[in-house]
């Protein structure tokens, strides 16, 4: 999984298609992430010492990462991510759509980089 905390992401489907949030959190063991303000449920609290007025809380659920899309920095449209080695041996995510750089995930190695 490519999707990272602080990537903005769009809805692919659901009631929230279409609608951009940045990801909360990111569950690599159930493929699955929690994106801000976008797959609101309602949790229903009995009242305690803890939470005095008790009601109804409104938070965000997971949602499986094949329903969502990162947003390509360049364009601002929905995109698939890819991972490449630069010739200096930089390893980095990029926009399959525009070819646009997102973000480093691994410094330079020797064994990456490209012999002249």
């Amino acid at each position: 999984m490519l999707i990272k905390v602080n990537d903005i992401v769009v809805m692919l489907s659901g009631s929230d298609k279409g609608q951009k949030g940045r990801v909360i959190k990111v569950d690599r063991t159930e493929n699955k992430v929690v994106v801000e303000n976008l797959n609101k449920i309602f949790k229903h609290v009995k009242r305690s010492q803890r939470n005095p007025q008790g009601g109804r809380l409104s938070k965000e659920a997971p949602v499986d990462v094949s329903k969502v899309a990162l947003v390509c920095p360049q364009t601002g449209k929905p995109t698939r991510i890819g991972v490449r080695f630069l010739p200096d041996g930089t390893k980095e995510r990029y926009s399959k759509k525009s070819g646009a750089t997102i973000s480093v995930i691994a410094p330079a190695r020797a064994s990456h980089a490209q012999k002249s």
